[in-house]
């Protein structure tokens, strides 16, 4: 970090770009290891050392924000004893790291004065999921390779000499630095970052991170047990499901969830409830903890850290959790499997930028499906009634009906397109009828009622003579096949040159002319989800249409192969690959967001028009 005070230092007093330090300008002399000539050579490294082996990477983080930096911090995994590469481990180490930042933030907490007067460090705040994140990875990383001679002056160290690169902890977060003060930039980053990474790497708690690691190797061994199961969802006995409102985490003296005893599976070692593909009905009365098993069933799409009391709760990773949408934009979408016919309308070609209740739950069934989900999740209480169910007096009374109500339909989906259901229902019997498994809660404990249910409404059909509709024909295909056209798919917005993208913290993302609400789409969990979302969109519309790199207007992109290798390139790099400085209202901090969340976005864009494939 010598020669990163050297150059703070070599600043001009009321500097606003701070552009040595981002240059990170190095300087060889002649006649040594590394430049054997006659002259000297300067070069460009804005990575810095301390302690040998540990370096901080100052990187622009917009074109706007000069004054805060993004700071990568690298340690070497071997001096925090971690042997453990995976996602889990470096989420942990993250969590461990906030803390030592907090602490230098409380010592620059000034009431009076805002962040920009004072300094202060910015962080990504993960909540219970652990994810893929550009703030947290592991990564290997070339050994420094010279030595400082004073200033920015420096030596290499002959090949001979350099080790191998080493497995490194990534760590991002931003310093604000305070305008026209270096000696305080040299605090902030000279003095405090050092101190801090000694701190953290003296008191690493991996017995914590070995206890993680161990967590991760039962998450992976439920996951891989799901796949190739007849189970779409399990939940461990003594998970603590509900949430506690202030916090998000386990709610104390919260009941644990225990499986029915002719229920209990052993998985992995672990025993709990496996809930099996088909239909599923979770019902109860109110408050009994129906909604909460849902909601812990949605959660468990993705792992969850140490003490969350879901961590050993898995879902199938490609689960959707739907609901009735009113006001959402649906553009070419073949509908006819839920609604028939409407006025004036045509429901194989459906379009509108204000979807109905029912429309609009008809169309998030089949979009979810289309982006590859296995796994429907519904609660009656989020659901448009018209479209969940229509019981034998409502047939008897209206005879021309344009909606199939989802009872008609749920069992076929998952017959002909291996698409499973759990509903959480309240409030009607019909679903009790086709259901392939029904739960009761009661007092928060859950049971199986499947017998008791079916013979329920067995005896209610005995005693009810209203007329049956005749049956519903079985849809010849449930995929959509469409692809969109590029006039309209651009960060540009009209009658100006310059792309836009924000993705403000209310759950909005705004690209050139659109300004898609991402909030219905539920099992985002974070805005680092949805910034990631905002460029990666930006990235596809400015190599397939209306930016720099566009093809003539009106060509076709097939969206859901580009997005397939969009997903491709970022696996093989990471997240970070989408990232551009070019936009000030966004966060620097993103995470992975999965295909069908993607694409859930896409399908709620206004200006894009969307084409029947050729």
């Amino acid at each position: 970090m010598t020669r990163l005070k050297s150059l703070l230092m070599s600043m001009e007093n009321k500097t606003k770009n701070w552009r040595e330090m981002y240059e990170g300008l190095i300087f060889i002399p002649a006649c040594t290891p590394g430049n054997p000539t006659e002259f000297p050579v300067t070069g460009s490294d804005p990575t810095y050392w301390s302690g040998g082996d540990v370096s901080f990477t100052v990187e622009t983080t917009n074109r706007m924000a000069f004054d805060r930096p993004t700071i990568l911090c690298q340690i070497p995994a071997e001096m925090l004893e971690i042997t453990d590469y995976s996602t889990a481990v470096a989420d942990d180490c993250y969590r461990q790291f906030i803390p030592y930042l907090e602490d230098l933030n409380a010592e620059l907490y000034n009431r009076n004065k805002p962040p920009e007067e004072t300094g202060y460090y910015y962080m990504a705040h993960p909540t219970g999921e652990i994810l893929v994140r550009n703030s947290a990875y592991f990564t290997m990383r070339p050994r420094k390779d010279y030595k400082n001679l004073g200033g920015y002056k420096i030596i290499n160290y002959p090949d001979e000499e350099l080790g191998a690169p080493q497995m490194c902890l990534s760590m991002r977060f931003q310093v604000q630095l305070k305008p026209n003060d270096k000696k305080k930039a040299v605090q902030l980053l000279v003095g405090n970052l050092p101190n801090i990474a000694a701190l953290f790497i003296k008191y690493f708690d991996n017995e914590r991170s070995n206890k993680v690691g161990e967590l991760y190797k039962k998450q992976k061994g439920l996951r891989n047990w799901l796949k190739g199961s007849g189970y779409c969802a399990f939940l461990a006995n003594g998970s603590i499901l509900p949430r506690d409102s202030k916090t998000g985490g386990a709610m104390e003296g919260a009941i644990p969830f225990i499986a029915p005893a002719d229920e209990e599976i052993e998985v992995c070692g672990i025993k709990g409830l496996g809930i099996r593909k088909g239909v599923t009905v979770i019902t109860g009365g109110g408050y009994s903890g129906k909604s909460t098993v849902l909601d812990t069933i949605s959660a468990g799409i993705y792992d969850h850290i140490l003490g969350d009391g879901r961590e050993l709760c898995v879902t199938d990773i490609s689960a959707m959790t739907i609901s009735a949408e009113d006001g959402r934009s649906v553009k070419n979408l073949d509908i006819s499997p839920f609604i028939s016919w409407l006025p004036g309308g045509d429901t194989e070609h459906f379009s509108t930028y204000h979807a109905s209740g029912s429309t609009s739950q008809a169309a998030n069934i089949l979009e979810a499906m289309d982006a590859g989900a296995k796994l429907l999740l519904i609660d009656e209480d989020k659901s448009a009634t018209n479209f969940m169910i229509r019981d034998a007096l409502m047939k008897e009374l209206i005879r021309r009906e344009p909606i199939t109500p989802f009872t008609e339909r749920v069992n076929e989906l998952h017959e002909t397109c291996d698409v499973s259901t759990i509903l959480v229902i309240g409030g009607s019997g019909e679903y009790l009828a086709i259901a392939d498994n029904v739960y009761l809660m009661d007092e928060y404990l859950i049971s199986n009622v499947t017998e008791k249910a079916r013979e329920i409404y067995k005896k209610s059909i005995r005693n009810n003579t209203a007329v049956e509709e005749a049956s519903i024909p079985k849809v010849k295909d449930w995929y959509q096949h469409r692809i969109i056209s590029t006039d309209g798919f651009s960060p540009y917005p009209k009658q100006f040159g310059r792309e836009k993208l924000e993705v403000p913290d209310i759950g909005f993302i705004i690209i050139g002319e659109e300004k898609i609400n991402a909030n219905f789409v539920h099992d985002i969990v974070c805005n680092e989800q949805r910034t990631a979302i905002g460029f990666m969109l930006r990235l596809l519309e400015t190599k397939e249409g209306g930016g720099l790199f566009s093809e003539p207007e009106h060509e076709t992109v097939d969206i859901v192969q580009k997005t397939d290798e969009l997903y491709r390139e970022i696996e093989e790099k990471d997240i970070d690959m989408v990232y551009s400085g070019n936009f000030p209202d966004c966060d620097r901090f993103l995470a992975y967001p999965r295909k069908v969340d993607f694409m859930a976005v896409v399908n709620r864009m206004r200006h894009v028009n969307f084409l029947n494939h050729s």
